[in-house]
């Protein structure tokens, strides 16, 4: 059996000494990048092997034209299928990605693997606590696994780039969705956002609008209701935060409530606020 949306802590432990099960802890902190390894350092699960968001799941580099892709943007496929196989995934590796922040960080690598091709990808549902709380056991020990195998394949996921959400600005059928805090949607928080505001037409799914008061998703049929009244086709619909990780949230509840098709759009606000010439709205 696949698992390839979420993963209970319950089914994970059965599998937490199997050879071809890879385990990544995507813990971290957009204030403190150091912050997920030192928690790793301190203990995370057994077997687990530590996903870091700016040096493993992005590439910070500017596009060949020089111009920046935003604080986050997607490495190239090839180099991080090679990353996949230093983690010792193959063809056939179930992955399990968990994260201490309700799945924000957790769901970026979720993503990042159905974009090259591979399916077999879950997130632990309620993440380190869900584990903690049945007194299942950490540990500061670190392993290496045998090279993977990995080979990408064809997408089965969908990314859009600022000329195309630009150009849905004016009557266009795409539907913008953006996953950040209420505040930061409107513009209210200069610490993670020194430019205020979000893309003019954009609705607001703050992620953790997804989750349970114990931090695990609502069921399907609950997601499914609450998504329909924002998002009547998903595949007419984008999803962006502030740098593509939390929209990421948003596609995976998306993909639980059987609402599949819609595009991240990386870049993010990041990326469209740091040309002066596209319009930004503030407010609610």
């Amino acid at each position: 059996m696949r698992h390839t949306t979420l993963i209970s802590a319950t089914d994970l432990v059965q599998h937490i000494q199997d050879p071809n099960w890879v385990v990544l802890d995507c813990r971290h902190d957009l204030t403190n990048p150091d912050a997920g390894r030192l928690a790793f350092d301190a203990g995370h699960i057994p077997n687990a092997q530590f996903a870091h968001l700016d040096v493993d799941l992005s590439d910070k580099r500017p596009d060949p034209n020089g111009e920046f892709r935003g604080r986050h943007p997607l490495p190239d496929r090839n180099a991080f299928v090679d990353t996949l196989r230093r983690w010792g995934i193959n063809q056939d590796t179930q992955v399990v990605a968990y994260d201490a922040h309700g799945g924000m960080f957790a769901a970026r690598l979720w993503w990042m693997l159905r974009w090259v091709g591979h399916d077999a990808v879950a997130v632990l549902d309620g993440g380190l606590s869900a584990w903690q709380a049945q007194s299942l056991p950490l540990t500061s020990e670190t392993i290496t696994k045998p090279q993977g195998n990995l080979q990408a394949a064809a997408p089965l996921v969908s990314a859009v780039g600022v000329t195309e959400v630009f150009d849905n600005l004016n009557g266009g059928s795409r539907t913008v969705i953006d996953a950040r805090a209420p505040d930061r949607f409107r513009g209210e928080n200069e610490t993670l956002d020194p430019v205020g505001g979000h893309i003019p037409g954009a609705k607001n799914r703050f992620f953790k609008d997804n989750l349970q008061a114990d931090g695990c998703f609502k069921p399907a049929a609950q997601l499914h209701q609450e998504w329909q009244a924002l998002v009547a086709a998903p595949q007419d619909a984008i999803m962006q935060c502030g740098s593509g990780v939390t929209a990421c949230h948003n596609l995976l509840a998306l993909e639980v409530a059987g609402l599949t098709g819609a595009a991240l759009y990386p870049g993010s606000w990041s990326e469209w606020c740091a040309d002066g010439s596209r319009p930004v709205a503030t407010g609610s």
